[in-house]
């Protein structure tokens, strides 16, 4: 089984997913305890970063959600990040 968990990369909308109570948390944890164990995460809106598409603001994304993921069991380095819009 495979879970694509998707993030918003706006400003304000990727914080609120991933603060304590936020969806992203959520939702990565319900995916590793019902036994998905693969999981691919899309950084979406990508466009609506600043810069529009800031490689800064995903690697930002990609070591906030790495952080997440590995607390909850996930191997961040099996993990595929990628940039959508």
């Amino acid at each position: 089984d495979c879970a694509v968990l998707i993030v918003a990369a706006g400003t304000g909308e990727f914080e609120a997913g991933i603060s304590k109570n936020g969806q992203t948390r959520e939702h990565a944890l319900l995916a590793f305890t019902l036994g998905v164990k693969q999981l691919i995460v899309g950084v979406n809106k990508m466009d609506s970063t600043e810069p529009p598409y800031s490689e800064s603001r995903f690697e930002e994304i990609k070591k906030e959600v790495s952080s997440y993921i590995k607390k909850i069991g996930y191997n961040p380095a099996a993990v595929a990040f990628v940039p959508i819009s």
